[in-house]
C-alpha cells in the first residue's frame, strides 16, 4: 500500500470503484467464504457440532420473497451475491470507514471480528425473521456454529484484503 493510499484511508475516504477494488472484493470474499464453509461444513461437524447449510437460509428468503428458490439459487445467492460481493462491500464501503471515523485507527483484528459478529446478527437474527424462520433459529447448535463462521468470515476477509493491498 502506498503512503498516499494509507493516508486517504486513514482519513476515512472510500476506496475507488474500479477493477482493482472489484478484484479485491472478489478475492477476499472468496477466501472468507471458503473459510466460512470449511468451518461450518467440515470442521464443525467433525468436532461434533452442527453442520451449516447456509444455502438453505438463502432458499427460504428467496421463497418468502416469491423468487425462484432452487438449490442452485440458494447457493448462488449465498456464495456469490453475499460472500463475494455483499459482505465485502459492507466492510470496504460501510463498516471500515465508519469504524475509522468513529473509533479511529486501530489494529484490524478487532473491527474485523466485530464486523463478523454484526454479519451474524444480520443473517441469523434478521434474515431468518424475514424468511419466516425462528428468531436466531431458536438458539440451537447451528446458531452458535454460524456465530463462529461469521466472525471467522470477517477476520479472513480483512486479513486477505490487507495481504493483497500490501506493496
Amino acid at each position: 500500500m502506498s503512503a498516499a493510499t494509507a493516508t486517504s484511508r486513514d482519513l476515512g475516504t472510500l476506496p475507488a470503484i474500479n477493477a482493482q477494488t472489484l478484484g479485491l472484493l472478489f478475492v477476499a470474499g472468496f477466501f472468507a467464504s471458503i473459510a466460512f464453509d470449511l468451518w461450518g461444513q467440515v470442521v464443525s461437524p467433525a468436532l461434533g457440532f452442527a453442520n451449516l447449510s447456509p444455502h438453505g437460509l438463502a432458499k427460504s428468503l428467496l421463497g418468502t420473497l416469491g423468487l425462484p428458490n432452487s438449490d442452485f439459487a440458494g447457493y448462488f445467492m449465498h456464495f456469490y451475491l453475499v460472500g463475494l460481493v455483499g459482505y465485502p462491500i459492507g466492510w470496504l464501503f460501510i463498516f471500515a470507514p465508519l469504524w475509522r471515523k468513529v473509533i479511529g485507527a486501530t489494529h484490524w483484528f478487532l473491527p474485523s471480528a466485530i464486523y463478523g459478529f454484526g454479519l451474524w446478527i444480520f443473517a441469523i437474527g434478521g434474515i431468518t425473521a424475514i424468511a419466516g424462520l425462528p428468531f436466531f433459529l431458536n438458539f440451537t447448535g447451528i446458531t452458535w456454529v454460524a456465530l463462529v463462521g461469521h466472525v471467522l468470515y470477517g477476520i479472513v476477509l480483512v486479513a486477505v484484503m490487507r495481504m493483497i493491498q500490501k506493496d
